[in-house]
């Protein structure tokens, strides 16, 4: 018999870290294990921007038609590479007929709960914690060199202002006479006074330092092949063999469907589709923005750290292929170059590509697998995993745990797709 631990984490990125510092702070031992190191997946790249302002799901109205137009343009935001795949197709088609005001609506109310939930989480979770990670509170800007678009946009945000989410419009002038970064011809900007930023790699790394300090374990380099439910618990099956625990948590991002087939959860499949996002990380350059932005015709985050600066975004449907995409990487760089007078730093540190755990109604899944007694997942959570970490990893321990949830959980039950 392999080693036997009380909770069996599956996944060192931020929702399995942030879930098992939860679960120590609730009095339960973990073993955290991941086939590569802390933090290897989409939690490395991500921009760091803690943003409340995107509770609007993807399947906004009008995004068919979008994503239609840009099927033969292969950097553009929304892309998916035509190919053979049917539980692809499928998810595409569930996907679209969510493309309505009702359904944005239904999706924007939870998503924003568990946003909230972390964003006021965040201060007291990095204090209490000793995370290091460039935490600030600058709040966010999405701009605009449309007016059109600016203005279909402005018409969203009496929804988010009900969900508790503040904002406020500028125009061109006023916004340029405030932030020297951007170049002329910007038609406005929206400000979220509630949004902020940290640095995700060392967030993530910090995240693993405190649960091995609060008593956990997290060991790398051990992949989990296979799974097998048990009377008492689960066993699985890893690279640096077996493992068994009174519970597992399945928290491996755009890779859960993969191991999800051997516990029979073959419906993870068609609920999650991995969307390959990019960034490209500089030294910082002489000019930089304010605050964290959104280019938003291009789709493209812009974060600054004290000795960094981060263009991402981009989300392109192609398997897990592994290939880096460089015309995706240019368009990057050509589509800040539009807003910024210095788009690029003086020195590129990193080119990354990662996938983002996309379901088609595009919420988190988190809770008891059906059918399993001794199987949670916390998993789904698109390009918001570092935003929603600090509330999905209380939600997930207060299930695990038996507590009273402090978030409705029904909205982020994964028996919506069972």
């Amino acid at each position: 018999m392999g080693e036997r631990s009380d909770i069996l984490v599956i996944g060192a990125g931020v929702s399995g870290l942030a879930s098992a510092l939860c679960l120590l702070e609730r009095g339960r031992g973990v073993r955290v294990i991941d086939a590569g190191r802390v933090g290897g997946g989409s939690s490395h790249g991500n921009c760091g921007t803690l943003t409340p302002s995107h509770a609007g799901p993807l399947h906004a109205p009008g995004m068919v038609a979008q994503a239609l137009r840009w099927m033969f343009t292969p950097d553009a935001p929304f892309y998916v590479r035509p190919r053979l795949d049917p539980s692809l197709w499928r998810w595409l088609l569930r996907f679209a007929a969510r493309c309505n005001p009702r359904d944005w609506a239904a999706s924007a109310r939870p998503r924003a709960a568990i946003l909230q939930a972390s964003r006021e989480a965040f201060p007291a979770w990095i204090a209490d914690h000793g995370l290091h990670c460039e935490f600030a509170e600058p709040g966010a800007d999405c701009v605009f060199r449309d007016a059109a678009q600016l203005e279909a946009y402005a018409r969203l945000l009496p929804a988010l202002q009900e969900m508790g989410i503040a904002s406020r419009l500028l125009d061109g002038r006023e916004y340029l006479a405030g932030e020297p970064a951007l170049r002329e011809g910007v038609a406005g900007a929206v400000h979220f006074p509630g949004d902020a930023q940290l640095r995700p790699d060392r967030y993530v790394a910090e995240l693993a330092r405190a649960v091995v300090a609060a008593g956990g374990v997290v060991e790398t380099g051990c992949e989990a092949s296979g799974a097998e439910a048990l009377a008492d618990g689960v066993r699985v099956a890893t690279s640096l063999g077996e493992r068994r625990a009174r519970d597992v948590v399945l928290a491996t991002g755009a890779w859960s469907p993969l191991l999800a087939r051997s516990l029979g959860l073959g419906w993870l499949r068609g609920a999650m589709q991995p969307g390959k996002g990019y960034s490209i990380t500089y030294a910082r350059p002489s000019r930089v923005p304010r605050r964290p932005l959104t280019l938003y015709e291009r789709k493209i985050c812009v974060t600054v750290w004290e000795d960094g600066f981060r263009l991402g975004s981009t989300m392109e449907f192609c398997g897990h292929d592994a290939s880096l995409n460089r015309r995706r990487l240019l368009a990057l760089e050509r589509g800040a170059a539009e807003y910024l007078h210095e788009p690029v730093g003086p020195v590129k540190r990193e080119e990354w590509y990662g996938w983002r755990p996309l379901c088609w109604d595009d919420l988190p899944i988190i809770g008891r697998a059906p059918g399993h007694r001794h199987l949670w997942l916390a998993t789904g959570h698109g390009m918001l995993g570092v935003s929603m970490s600090p509330a999905t990893g209380r939600l997930l321990a207060e299930l695990v745990t038996g507590q009273v949830p402090h978030l409705d959980p029904v909205p982020y039950s994964p028996e919506r797709f069972a």
